[in-house]
């Protein structure tokens, strides 16, 4: 009986144990935090967003880097085989908005469950450097180097974004729905224009929307954003509504019909960067003063000023170079019987259950390779 080491008990070493043991292998799991699967207890804000049931195109084109290297790792285990798997496990699922798929009891602690077993091959399951406080601190791309192997730089991703504009900080904690965030680089060229929700903070922009992009960002080069908070209307059309706002408030204060089209913070921020007083009366603002606040509520300008660091990062972009690992099996192409599985391969993915889905993925098909005699 073939005896399989899994270094790292999180999503992906956990499934590289099932997966072997089912195969036949006698299997060891090496885990320095007090319980399996840390990390999954964080996913989905602690309801764990294990998967993504959308169909299987639709799956690969939220895989940012590499996905042509996890096709037969999906096809080991599928994003709707590891729904029937958890279900067979015990762990009833239900798939809920954008095809996100979570424990029916919207807890973690469900989908963590399962048992150790008790070295003819490894897996190095150790994820990647975000949150290390749950044990992800890297140490996988130690252990690949000392067998040969190159890691590609590693760099936080669905991370929140500081910008160089200072006010942000000023509108810290509103949060915006229905927004579209678009992102170009220098020369105009847009890489990005996604519609859905962000957050102001501190030090520059979060939520959904930034996450996204964040995953998304040149390595080098100014990107500069754009905010259109009104994306339902065009311009001429919410000129429109300005005109009959202002007819109907004409003697009050121009601040007054800002609260009217955006929550008062950011409507105050709007007057500031237009230029105009908030206390000046509506029938006195000029029509190019009026096309300016058209054309910023359409187009709020910010820079990108770089990511927060790799402790607020949901996932790590980088790792273990894949053309030095065969795809088919997740063996190592330089040292026979080191397999590698999850966040430490240069493979990451959007939010949506993505993420984890990869780490079942490679788990599954790292452990049943590595279980195979001979």
């Amino acid at each position: 009986m073939k005896h399989v080491g899994i270094i790292g008990g999180g999503a992906a070493g956990m499934l590289a144990a099932l997966f072997a043991a089912r195969a036949g292998a006698r299997v060891t799991i090496l885990e320095r935090n007090e319980k399996l699967g840390k990390k999954i207890y964080i996913t989905g804000k602690g309801r764990c967003n294990a998967t993504n049931a959308c169909d299987k195109e639709a799956f690969f084109k939220n895989i940012v880097r590499n996905p042509r290297f996890l096709y037969a790792s999906f096809a080991r285990l599928s994003n709707l085989q590891l729904l029937d798997l958890l279900e067979s496990l015990g762990c009833p699922m239900k798939v809920e908005r954008g095809d996100r798929a979570f424990p029916v009891s919207d807890k973690a602690s469900d989908v963590e469950g399962g048992e150790s077993l008790a070295l003819d091959a490894v897996v190095v399951a150790t994820g990647g450097a975000s949150y290390p406080s749950t044990g992800s601190t890297g140490d996988g791309y130690a252990l690949a180097r000392a067998a040969g192997h190159t890691i590609v730089p590693c760099r936080p991703a669905l991370v929140p974004i500081e910008t160089k504009e200072s006010w942000c900080a000023e509108l810290m904690g509103l949060s915006l729905k229905n927004v579209r965030l678009s992102a170009c680089v220098a020369g105009g060229k847009r890489f990005y224009s996604e519609m859905g929700e962000m957050l102001f903070t501190h030090f520059g922009i979060s939520g959904p929307l930034v996450l996204t992009l964040s995953s998304l960002l040149p390595e080098e080069g100014e990107v500069r954003l754009s905010l259109d908070l009104k994306p339902a209307l065009d311009e001429g059309t919410l000129d429109k509504r300005l005109l009959r706002d202002f007819a109907a408030a004409k003697n009050c204060q121009i601040s007054t019909v800002m609260d009217g089209l955006e929550p008062h913070s950011l409507g105050q921020m709007l007057l500031r960067l237009a230029d105009i007083s908030p206390y000046m009366p509506v029938h006195s603002v000029t029509a190019a003063q009026r096309k300016q606040l058209v054309k910023l509520m359409k187009a709020v300008p910010l820079t990108v000023k770089g990511t927060r660091g790799m402790e607020e990062a949901v996932i790590t972009r980088g790792g273990v170079q894949v053309k030095e690992v065969n795809p088919s099996t997740l063996e190592s192409r330089l040292l026979s019987g080191l397999y590698f599985a999850g966040e430490v391969l240069d493979v990451d993915a959007l939010t949506g259950g993505f993420n984890l889905q990869i780490a079942f993925s490679t788990g599954a098909l790292a452990g049943a390779s590595a279980a195979k005699e001979g």
